[in-house]
């Protein structure tokens, strides 16, 4: 069998540079490029080590339905100290759809809402 690694993941957005400075101010992703493909603006970012590219769609375009629905319902990225980056986050007015919470011992989780809907769970996983 082919050995399959992950490459980059893919999102669409109605304002792409709104979208990219909030994954670079608020989540601290890099910048990595800006360019058009086929006459349509993408940016680049490196989110925690994964490759996110962020392309324009025209005007009308549909947004994702209200959880749960099909396909990737969101992306998760791990913290150390879950609360202080959720004071951080909201400090900068990131919206939290679910507030810091314990799951079991040594996880806690939280969501926060990015650009066009976009569900991003936050983990910190702290041995009990």
């Amino acid at each position: 069998m082919a050995e399959y690694r992950c490459d980059h993941v893919h999102l669409r957005s109605a304002d792409v540079e709104g979208a990219a400075a909030f994954y670079v101010d608020a989540l601290g992703a890099r910048m990595d490029f800006r360019r058009d493909v086929d006459g349509v603006p993408r940016i680049g970012i490196n989110l925690g080590g994964l490759t996110v590219f962020i392309d324009q769609v025209p005007d009308g375009t549909p947004s994702t339905p209200p959880p749960p629905f099909i396909g990737i319902e969101h992306l998760c990225l791990a913290v150390a100290g879950l609360e202080e980056a959720a004071r951080d986050l909201k400090a900068r007015g990131v919206n939290f759809t679910v507030e810091p919470r314990q799951m079991r011992p040594g996880l806690r989780y939280a969501f926060i809402e990015g650009p066009d809907k976009v569900r991003i769970e936050l983990v910190d996983r702290t041995p009990a």
